[in-house]
């Protein structure tokens, strides 16, 4: 398969690019070889692979959140770099 110089510039607009003459052919070969291995993809026997978002499998390895009580509530809110009263004090972010 391969694409037109106007496919190239359609495929560019879809995607908002903005191109210029010489990006059309250096686009358009690069496209072209994404199709050719695409082609290639297209021989492998696949009828017995299941579907799958991943090549590995993954799974999440985050803590479980515990809740836990603080006991020196003291020494924390003194290691605070600004303190009011027994909350910390931190920078406005909204106007």
């Amino acid at each position: 398969m391969s694409l037109s110089k106007e496919e190239v510039k359609k495929v560019a607009n879809l995607a908002r690019l903005e191109i210029n003459s010489a990006e059309e052919g250096e686009f358009g070969t690069q496209l072209n070889a994404i199709f050719d291995y695409f082609e290639q993809l297209k021989e492998l026997d696949t009828e017995n692979v299941l579907p799958t978002t991943r090549a590995i499998d993954v799974s999440n390895i985050t803590r479980k959140d515990e809740q836990i009580t603080y006991n020196d509530r003291e020494g924390l809110l003194n290691s605070a770099p600004e303190r009011e009263e027994d909350f910390f004090r931190v920078p406005k972010i909204l106007a």
